[in-house]
């Protein structure tokens, strides 16, 4: 059952509920005023009746000391027409309750006589032939004798009317119903339609449509629930894009990584091949082994590469307090000895919070891919500036550069800006892979400034310890 009938349900159920014990409580109330009124008017006639009884009673000659049974009942018949109310009805008894005059129509039975007293005035409402009467009785003190009067007047008016008021009543609650559930089913519609735009949404959305927005109608809880529909929305688009995007460089990883062992291995096979099935000169044997050893050691640093980066995506390393002089004096050491390339080293004194090993690991691969971009005796500039968030470390080359369209993707595995030079040189595509994933575990990240023909100047930043102690 959809959410708005049970609301348009529900609230007919609670505004039949309403009318009825409203339109039931109202006119049993106008009913009950009009009954008082009644009765009081009633009991008023019947002591009025009684009085003119004993004031007629007082009137008659007095041959007899005591009232006779028909001087009573000749009072009684002047009473009943005589007065504005020429229609009543009326009933005498002695004082044995037996009746010694009664009006033509006086249906009434003897029940009230057996609770009427000198002290009290009684009354009922009684049902004869299909109407209603209120039936009084009272006693009359006339000359020692005690009589009991009883009155009965027709109020089957006021039945009719309470009849009536209940018929009237039903036909405008069923239109009031009937109106009601037309405009109930407009209010309904209006406040479950952001309901149906979210259920739509996520239709949509379960649909593959990961773009697909529920549209704002309403300002209130429901509005802000279409907010934070769509901010959810939003997040899962942008995990999935993230997820496919990671699918992707891993489809991309494979197919490199494939790529790159299928060159090597098909030159160390061919060549491999030519020395196991050909008789060659000392030159062409030392050509041919020097290509698998070549290829070979290419294979290996690229398995060595590969290690790191899964090493360190583990975050399996431990941070302390390294000097940036020793890091400088590491590098100094290793490549000073390289006679075709020219490097320079200017740094100031400073400590990192770092790993020292994979920070060395990561300025070797910066100062190779610096040398690989690099002519040779080409300049290399190493530098380190203290700063006041951390320490930069920069390399510098003055070699072909990098296209700026390229600069956000030589971070990705596999991936060379100039292949057939890279492997030429034993590159794989690995060495700035390994970089980015060192320096995210520290915090940090490369920075690449790089102009085609004028040479890159890639950089980063360590953090400093909390408290710097002498290193």
């Amino acid at each position: 059952m959809k959410f708005s009938f049970k609301l348009l349900l529900w609230t007919m159920i609670v505004m039949a509920l309403g009318f009825g014990f409203s339109g039931f409580y109202f006119v049993n109330y106008v009913f009950q005023r009009s009954m008082d009124r009644e009765v009081s008017q009633a009991l008023d006639e019947s002591s009025i009746l009684s009085f003119a009884f004993e004031t007629a009673a007082l009137n008659v000659p007095a041959k007899y000391d005591v009232l006779q049974d028909t001087t009573i009942g000749q009072i009684a018949l002047n009473l009943e027409s005589g007065g504005r109310n020429a229609g009543r009805m009326l009933r005498l008894s002695d004082e044995d309750k037996q009746t010694l005059y009664i009006s033509n129509g006086f249906l009434g039975d003897n029940g009230i006589l057996a609770q009427t007293d000198p002290a009290a005035r009684t009354y009922r409402i009684v049902n004869q032939r299909g109407r209603y009467y209120i039936q009084t009785g009272s006693t009359v003190n006339a000359l020692d004798r005690l009589l009991y009067l009883e009155t009965m007047k027709d109020v089957s008016e006021i039945f009719k009317d309470r009849d009536m008021g209940f018929s009237v009543y039903r036909r405008v609650t069923v239109v009031m119903l009937l109106c009601g559930t037309l405009v109930m089913h407009l209010i309904s519609s209006l406040l479950t339609r952001p309901i149906r735009l979210l259920t739509r949404a996520t239709k949509r959305m379960a649909a593959g449509d990961y773009h697909y927005r529920a549209r704002k109608v309403s300002n209130d809880e429901l509005g802000q629930l279409t907010i934070d529909f769509n901010q959810m929305a939003n997040a899962l688009e942008d995990n999935i894009d993230m997820l496919e995007e990671e699918i992707q460089n891993r489809e991309d990883f494979v197919a490199a990584f494939a790529h790159e062992l299928k060159t090597p291995l098909t030159s160390i096979i061919g060549y491999a091949d030519m020395l196991r099935s050909h008789k060659l000169d000392e030159e062409k044997r030392f050509v041919s082994a020097n290509y698998i050893y070549t290829e070979g050691k290419r294979l290996e640093a690229m398995s060595f590469r590969l290690l790191d980066i899964i090493v360190t995506r583990r975050g399996e390393v431990s941070f302390q307090k390294v000097s940036a002089e020793s890091l400088f004096l590491y590098l100094y050491d290793m490549y000073v000895i390289n006679k075709t390339m020219k490097f320079y080293f200017n740094y100031d004194d400073g400590v990192v919070w770092a790993e020292a090993n994979l920070i060395k690991s990561v300025l070797i691969n910066l100062l190779d891919n610096a040398c690989k971009a690099s002519e040779s005796e080409g300049l290399i500039e190493v530098y380190g500036h203290q700063l006041e968030r951390g320490y930069r470390f920069e390399v510098k080359d003055h070699g072909m550069g990098i296209p700026k369209e390229e600069q956000h993707k030589i971070t990705q595995a596999f991936y060379m800006v100039d292949k057939s030079r890279s492997r030429s040189r034993n590159g794989a595509g690995l060495g700035l892979a390994l970089c980015a994933e060192i320096l995210f575990l520290h915090g940090s990240r490369l920075e690449i400034k790089s102009q085609p023909g004028k040479g890159t100047c890639m950089s980063f930043v360590l953090s400093k310890p909390e408290k710097e102690v002498e290193v």
